[in-house]
């Protein structure tokens, strides 16, 4: 009884206090000259959700034609007089319409070579998916504020998605095949020469000849995409040629993606049968310091000696110093699945907005695509080569075959190696062995990026 009684003498206040507190009503607010015109003129409108009718109605057909005037079939069938692309360029009449059907079909090609010959599916889908995007008609999906433009801005134009990559990339790299055949290094470094190579062919052509005009910068923006290392090639992009970026991204995701094609004719054309079966001999086991040093190492020298590529370098030492370290299993696991394969699909779509009609078929990217996949195969037949020289001169003979691997196209490259040496013997496991190289070639692309920012910047 006692706290019922308690309880209705506090709803009992809370009422009185309620009542006191209310404004005083109409009728008892003393009737005062100018008053009322005064609480009337700061009484807010009231809201309303009238609105007059402007839409005409018309006949059936006309609305069936107006209809179709916003297909993307008419689009496709009658181009459109100043029609702008989704970089704010006038599209010519081509572009609009069998451009972007033969974008469409370049597409439907990829999503081919994806799913049913499995080549590198990750990376060839969500380029092949934001290609078909970015070629349909009115919707401007590609554009500044369509929702692929807004992925390329937010992560691709600012490098953020490069070095994301490169975190993730380097949580699942093991250093182990590298550390215990030092050797295998030198490998890597002759995939290399692919890049240094087209640098010069770009620049070449656009002194000797009319149809290109590539600067130095450009030039060396082009040549990285021998290395097969798309992270990379955006990263040089951005500081040097940024108006080539996406046609740099394109050719170099596309060769990365494209790698289970290029490498194999190549790599059989320069071995034997007989040098294709060679057997390297089983890694000697590398300790766990020196997994934990060998990071840090690398990344001392590139800041006493080389800065510019300190971004790539630091942000690939960090994924693998957490990884080697073993107290951050969550955070390396998160590099190596949750993080590495969301940026993954962002960077896909962000790469394939740049499938885009009219800036794909024009003359200029068609020149990236060549240069980048001279660059490459030059790069591959120099690992091949290399690996041979060094048969000369060692008792302990290196498959050719591995030297493939020393672009930077990792795994990628590694698995090509290993299985065209299963096809010539299924009992020769060399992946372990091509991982040596691929690594070496990671670090070699980055540590040239360095070299052309800090030459041509």
């Amino acid at each position: 009884m006692k706290r019922l009684f308690l309880s209705l003498v506090m709803m009992l206040s809370v009422a009185v206090m309620a009542i006191a507190s209310e404004p005083a009503s109409v009728e008892t607010v003393p009737q005062v000259a100018g008053a009322t015109v005064a609480a009337a003129a700061a009484t807010p409108p009231a809201k309303t959700t009238h609105r007059e009718e402007d839409y005409q109605p018309a006949p059936f057909g006309e609305m069936l034609q107006s209809f179709f005037k916003t297909t993307g079939l008419n689009a496709l069938i009658y181009p459109r007089e100043g029609e702008m692309s989704s970089s704010g360029h006038l599209m010519s009449d081509f572009h609009q319409t069998w451009g972007r059907v033969i974008m469409i079909l370049i597409t439907f090609l990829l999503f081919y070579l994806a799913i049913s010959r499995d080549f590198e599916p990750l990376l060839l889908l969500p380029i092949a998916f934001g290609g078909l995007l970015a070629n349909v008609p009115i919707a401007n999906i590609a554009g500044p504020h369509g929702f692929l433009g807004v992925i390329y801005n937010m992560g691709i134009a600012n490098e953020l998605f490069p070095l994301l990559i490169f975190m993730g990339v380097g949580a699942m790299t093991d250093f182990g095949p590298l550390l215990a055949n030092p050797r295998l290094a030198l490998l890597g470094g002759a995939a290399q020469f692919g890049i240094f190579g087209t640098l010069v062919g770009a620049y070449a052509l656009s002194q000797f000849t009319t149809w290109f005009d590539f600067t130095l910068q450009q030039s060396a923006a082009i040549s990285i995409i021998g290395g097969a290392d798309g992270p990379t090639s955006i990263f040089i992009a951005t500081s040097l040629a940024p108006e080539l970026l996406g046609a740099i991204a394109v050719a170099s995701y596309s060769y990365m993606a494209l790698v289970p094609i290029i490498q194999p004719p190549i790599m059989k054309a320069l071995t034997t049968p007989e040098e294709r079966k060679i057997r390297m001999h089983t890694l000697r086991h590398v300790t766990r310091l020196e997994k934990l040093l060998f990071p840090l190492l690398v990344l001392v020298m590139i800041i006493l000696f080389l800065p510019d590529a300190a971004p790539l370098v630091g942000a690939f030492a960090l994924g693998n110093y957490f990884k080697e370290s073993g107290v951050v299993d969550r955070l390396s696991d998160t590099m190596q699945n949750a993080l590495i394969n969301i940026v993954t699909i962002f960077l896909g779509l962000g790469v394939g907005s740049k499938l885009a009609s009219d800036q794909f078929l024009v003359i200029d990217t068609l020149a990236i695509l060549v240069l980048g996949l001279v660059a490459f195969s030059v790069g591959t037949a120099a690992g091949v080569i290399m690996a041979k020289v060094m048969n000369l001169f060692s008792k302990d003979k290196i498959n050719p075959l591995i030297g493939s691997a020393g672009v930077s196209a990792v795994p990628m490259a590694a698995r090509v190696s290993h299985k065209v040496g299963m096809k010539e013997d299924p009992t020769n496991m060399l992946l372990m062995h091509a991982m040596g190289p691929n690594v070496a070639g990671v670090i070699g692309s980055a540590i040239a990026a360095g070299v052309m920012i800090a030459l041509f910047k």
